[in-house]
């Protein structure tokens, strides 16, 4: 039902009624997790731009009886969801493979509700990869080659607005080019003049 690199359902700390909006929900995997947590008064969305993954997502809904959960068809880079509308996202493993991972940050931070946070697992890099790793697309499929350094990484989320950018997790930095985060970030609330 979907590849992912850590467990941001688990780290979020979903509570009951919260809608949750999950970026790259593929077959539905963390969106049915999610579900569960938020129970029948939330509700969570799954955006996912390939049609054959939200029929799958769909019909797995359908055979677990969730009602709380709906997929819309999207790219994580110009989210079909209206500002300020949801209070916790979610991602696992599907950033990296974006070009563009400033505009992904800034749909986020506009569809966040003020006092929302952002809970996503992705692959980041030691370093900036060798020029031969980028244009492999077997790589750019592994989650590889779109691997931003990490620091490069979490910059992206703070330009996007979002503060407290704190590591959580960190998994396999020990070696290879490539390790899993799983990244915390808050829109912060507005404060009443």
């Amino acid at each position: 039902m979907g590849l992912g690199c850590g467990n941001p359902v688990r780290l979020a700390e979903l509570r009951e009624g919260e809608i949750v909006l999950d970026l790259g929900s593929g077959g539905g995997i963390d969106v049915f997790l999610a579900a569960r947590q938020v129970g029948p008064r939330g509700r969570v969305i799954g955006v996912d731009m390939t049609p054959e993954m939200l029929a799958r997502a769909r019909a797995n809904a359908q055979r677990l009886g969730l009602e709380n959960v709906e997929f819309r068809q999207g790219l994580i880079e110009a989210l079909p969801v209206d500002d300020s509308s949801v209070d916790v996202i979610l991602s696992n493993s599907v950033i990296n493979l974006v070009p563009d991972k400033a505009a992904v940050f800034k749909e986020a931070f506009r569809v966040l509700r003020p006092g929302g946070r952002l809970v996503v697992s992705d692959m980041v890099a030691w370093a900036e990869l060798p020029e031969e790793l980028l244009g492999d697309p077997d790589l750019w499929a592994g989650c590889v080659a779109g691997a931003l350094p990490e620091e490069a990484y979490l910059e992206t989320i703070r330009k996007a607005g979002l503060a407290t950018v704190e590591v959580l997790t960190r998994q396999g930095p020990e070696a290879g080019h490539v390790y899993s985060v799983t990244v915390r970030a808050d829109k912060v609330a507005e404060v009443a003049a």
